[in-house]
């Protein structure tokens, strides 16, 4: 059902789905914004489109978020915002991994395991990377790392919800990057205890 994702945002997916409609990037970007000026978010541990590995998920003992690098935002910018998504979740809404602000905006890098400016809270309530931890019985889920460039600083405190992020990101884009990677969970895998806690 690749009819609810906007055709802009359509070719970023190799197989388009219903869910990835209700990515934060289909809410508060558009043609105009995304990609504006050759904006792009990238990562020196995995492809676009390609499998997470190992170290950046609950599947192995002091995992931590991957890499990121992304270029120069347009002139306007005044602060990036990254909001991490698993749209595969399953519970209606989109499940937060990583809430991120306060990064300069020019071209930067979030190095393996750096901790962020500021880090607003998870989908579990916190202000951390959400280790990926899909059901084993699920295929494949989608983590889509999502870069907006803002034409304000956020005055957030640290450990704010989505809702109060988002927010103060509607109507503030300037321009939005996507990058995505995939995770399945292998048998030897333990599932989810807290399912229900998330939001």
């Amino acid at each position: 059902m690749a009819d609810a994702v906007p055709g802009w945002l359509v070719p970023s997916f190799g197989a388009p789905k219903a869910a990835h409609a209700q990515l934060a990037v289909a809410r508060f970007a558009d043609a105009s914004t995304f990609g504006r000026g050759g904006f792009k978010l990238s990562s020196p541990a995995f492809r676009d489109g390609d499998e997470l590995d190992p170290c950046f998920t609950a599947d192995e003992e002091d995992a931590v978020a991957p890499p990121l690098e992304w270029t120069a935002p347009p002139p306007g910018a005044h602060e990036l915002v990254l909001v991490v998504e698993d749209p595969d979740a399953g519970s209606g809404q989109p499940l937060v991994h990583w809430l991120v602000w306060g990064l300069p905006a020019q071209k930067g890098q979030l190095l393996e395991g750096e901790v962020p400016p500021r880090v607003g809270k998870n989908s579990v309530g916190n202000s951390e990377w959400l280790l990926p931890q899909p059901p084993q019985e699920d295929d494949a889920h989608d983590y889509v790392f999502q870069l907006f460039a803002l034409d304000l600083p956020l005055t957030l405190m640290p450990g704010a919800g989505k809702d109060e992020v988002f927010a103060a990101i509607e109507g503030h884009v300037v321009a939005a990057a996507i990058y995505s990677g995939t995770y399945a969970r292998s048998d030897e895998s333990e599932d989810w205890t807290d399912e229900d806690d998330f939001d």
